[in-house]
C-alpha cells in the first residue's frame, strides 16, 4: 500500500497520519508496522513514529493490512470542561486531568479529550491538532494547534528536540543527586536526565527533563533502571502501588507535566507554559512530609 502526503494531511508525526490513514488497523499493530521496519518513506525505512511528514512525501506499507476489518465510528464534537492556561489564534494549551484519554482507542470507553476540543474548536471556529501526547493518567501541560501551520512548526519543534519539558514524577526507592538515563525504546534513541527534588522513606520526588519524547519514556526508563513511577499499573511495582492505594487513596500514576517551553511557532516570543501540580498529588507530598 502506498500514501501520498499533500498539504492538508503533512502537518504531523508519521503514527498520528497513519493512524488516521489506516482506520481500521488497531493502534498497537500501527507501532508493531513501525518497529518491524515494515514502514517506508521515500524508499527508507523509518521506525521513529515522530518522524515529520512534508509534501511531496510517499510513505508504503509492507503488509497485507486486509485482515483487519476493526469498526470505527466519526469522532463527534462533546461537552466537556477544559481547562484552559493559554490560547491565541495558533495554539491552546490545556492542563489535562489525569483519568481521561486523549483520543478514542480500542479499550477507550466514552469521552475523550479530542471530543471535547473538537466541540471547542467548533464554538471557536478551528479544527484542534494534537501535536503530542500524555497518557490517559498522567496530568499536565497539553499543547495543541489551531491550524495546519503552527501544528507542521510544533510538530517539528517535538521532532527535532527544540522544546523544554519538564515532568514531576514519584518513583520507588531512594535517588540522590542528579542522573541521566539513556537507554533505547523501541529501537530509538531516548534519554531523560532527572535531579532529586526530595526524598522520602521509600520513594524519591524528582523532575525529569524529557530530551526525546518516546512512548511512556519517564515510566519505561525509571521502571528499566529499578525505580518505577509509583502508582504506574504497567511498569510499576504492585506492592509499592497497593500500598499508596491504600494509605493515601492514589488512584493514579504520580506523573505530572510541569512545564512546556518554547518559542511561538509563528513570532518571535517565548512561551512559558506551567500547570501546578494537582491537588491529590499535593496531598500525597503533605501526608509523606509529616
Amino acid at each position: 500500500m502506498e500514501l501520498s502526503i499533500n498539504r492538508d494531511n503533512a502537518y504531523g508525526r508519521l503514527d498520528k497520519f497513519l493512524r488516521k490513514q489506516l482506520k481500521n488497523v488497531p493502534l498497537s499493530e500501527i507501532y508493531k508496522l513501525l518497529r518491524t521496519g515494515k514502514i517506508s518513506v521515500n524508499g527508507k525505512i523509518i521506525r521513529d513514529p515522530a518522524y515529520e511528514l512534508e509534501p511531496g512525501d510517499n510513505v508504503r506499507i509492507d503488509e497485507d493490512l486486509s485482515r483487519y476489518s476493526r469498526q470505527t465510528t466519526p469522532v463527534r464534537p462533546v461537552p466537556l470542561k477544559l481547562d484552559i492556561i493559554y490560547e491565541d489564534e495558533d495554539i491552546l494549551a490545556l492542563n489535562k486531568k489525569a483519568g481521561i484519554a486523549l483520543h478514542p482507542g480500542d479499550r477507550t470507553v466514552g469521552t475523550t479529550l479530542i471530543h471535547g476540543l473538537m466541540f471547542y474548536g467548533k464554538q471557536k471556529g478551528f479544527t484542534p491538532r494534537l501535536v503530542h501526547r500524555l497518557d490517559r493518567d498522567t496530568s499536565g501541560v497539553l499543547l495543541v494547534a489551531k491550524n495546519n501551520r503552527s501544528a507542521r512548526i510544533l510538530s517539528h519543534m517535538f521532532r527535532e528536540r527544540l522544546l523544554d519539558k519538564e515532568y514531576i514524577a514519584l518513583v520507588a526507592g531512594r535517588l540522590s543527586g542528579h542522573g541521566r538515563i539513556e537507554l533505547p525504546i523501541d529501537g530509538l534513541e531516548a534519554v531523560s536526565e532527572y535531579e532529586v527534588l526530595e526524598n522520602f522513606k521509600e520513594v524519591t520526588l524528582v523532575r525529569v527533563i524529557l530530551h526525546t519524547g518516546r512512548t511512556h519514556q519517564i515510566r519505561r526508563h525509571f521502571a528499566a533502571v529499578g525505580n518505577p513511577v509509583v502508582g504506574d499499573t504497567i511498569y510499576g511495582n504492585k506492592d509499592v502501588n497497593r500500598r499508596f492505594k491504600d494509605a493515601f487513596g492514589l488512584k493514579r500514576q504520580f506523573l505530572h507535566c510541569l512545564r512546556i517551553s518554547f518559542m511561538h511557532p509563528t513570532r518571535p516570543e517565548k512561551i512559558n507554559l506551567k500547570a501546578p501540580l494537582p491537588e491529590e498529588l499535593e496531598e500525597v507530598l503533605e501526608r509523606l512530609r509529616t
